[in-house]
């Protein structure tokens, strides 16, 4: 069993620069940070012309399928029954995408089907994590 999951989706973008109607994106899950996922835009839709990743709560995602959720960089809202709004704040400006809600609940399922929500604290590695920050802290 794999423990990465990457689903391309489109996402529509409404608020940025460079302007295109439509970018390919790839979220992102691995069983290594099970609390989060990513968000990938490639280089084009970007404006530092580099592939820029965001990463936010699965927790978040899932609840903004069904209302506004967020208040910091990431905020997720339903947009209609078929849409989804990301939306994310950077110190250069605010992007906003529209991705398709049946492809965010076909990857949110993928996801728990590796690790159910709820039983995502079973796969942290804690010991190992405290070892890294103790050997950061020296």
């Amino acid at each position: 069993m794999s423990t990465v999951i990457d689903q391309p989706v489109e996402a529509r973008l409404v608020a940025a620069a460079p302007r295109m109607p439509s970018i390919p994106a790839t979220l992102h899950y691995d069983l290594s940070d099970p609390f989060a996922v990513r968000m990938t835009f490639p280089a084009p839709a970007t404006l530092e012309g580099v592939d820029v990743c965001w990463t936010f709560a699965r927790e978040l995602l899932a609840a903004g399928l069904r209302g506004a959720e967020g208040d910091g960089d990431v905020r997720v809202r339903p947009y209609g029954w078929d849409r989804t709004v990301l939306e994310f704040r950077a110190p250069e400006g605010t992007a906003v995408v529209h991705v398709r809600s049946e492809e965010v609940r076909r990857f949110l399922a993928a996801t728990a089907e590796l690790v159910p929500t709820g039983f995502e604290h079973l796969h942290l590695d804690l010991d190992h994590d405290l070892a890294e920050l103790m050997r950061d802290a020296c």
